[in-house]
């Protein structure tokens, strides 16, 4: 089952009591909730709030989107860590999304990469005793920029709670964005959707429904149960989740709705 939500940072400006409100009247059933604005890192009386009042309006913890890159020295390193770990426990979150370090792959020196994939390997580890899994952001400036490097990185790290999310690469046309999902596919969790098209303008998601309809077909015939979380909208713009969610909707097929 691919299930629709949201990522909090989608409306940075709006409080949790507001999103969650969003959420629930657009028909999305899970929330990704971001560490920059509504859950900061190692604040867990906020994260305890923030899921209280998600579950009391009958919405999901899909994640804790965190910024976390294994970068700097060890002890900034783990103090990082403590803290993102801390508020995803209070959050009950069952997967945290990390970032594969603050460089592309193909400048960054394999020691430096040989360290971001043992230090993601230990927060795996450490994560992995409170039953919460690793999702590694599929984003451009990091080790997860190609393809390639994200199935190797994947491969370094071998925990068996580390997987990687996706979305389409900034630019990349359709068939080249639906092959990297084609081969991320079996260590997929979790589907960041936006429509973005030429570079960062953002468009509404109907206007790239073939890119959407084809990926969640491919989805769909591997049948694993994932999140599809809207992350971007048009001009940041409230008023236009509900269209937004229910083309989401639609694409996937929730509610009997049809995608074609």
């Amino acid at each position: 089952m691919i299930r629709p939500g949201l990522c909090s940072i989608t409306f940075r400006d709006l409080t949790a009591e507001q999103l969650i409100d969003l959420a629930r009247r657009a028909g999305l059933s899970c929330i990704e909730w971001g560490g920059d604005v509504h859950v900061p890192p190692g604040d867990t009386e906020s994260a305890e709030r923030v899921r209280l009042l998600t579950e009391q309006a009958g919405l999901s913890v899909a994640s804790y989107g965190s910024y976390l890159r294994f970068t700097g020295d060890d002890a900034a390193h783990r103090a990082d860590a403590d803290a993102v770990l801390a508020s995803a426990r209070a959050l009950h979150a069952p997967r945290i999304r990390v970032w594969a370090g603050s460089t592309g792959s193909r400048r960054t020196p394999t020691p430096q990469r040989a360290q971001t994939a043992r230090r993601i390997r230990e927060f795996a580890t450490r994560a992995g005793e409170h039953g919460i899994d690793l999702g590694l952001e599929f984003h451009g400036g990091t080790l997860t920029d190609e393809i390639e490097s994200t199935m190797r990185l994947l491969d370094e790290v071998a925990a068996g709670n580390v997987r990687t999310y996706w979305q389409p690469h900034q630019d990349m046309p359709d068939g080249e964005a639906l092959q990297t999902l084609r081969t991320a596919l079996p260590r997929t969790s979790t589907i960041h959707v936006f429509s973005w098209w030429p570079g960062a303008a953002r468009l509404p998601l109907a206007e790239r429904a073939d890119l959407w309809r084809a990926a969640f077909s491919i989805l769909q015939a591997e049948g694993s149960d994932r999140d599809a979380l809207l992350e971007f909208v048009p001009d940041d713009d409230p008023a236009v989740l509900d269209r937004e969610a229910a083309t989401l909707r639609a694409l996937i097929g929730v509610d009997g709705a049809s995608t074609s």
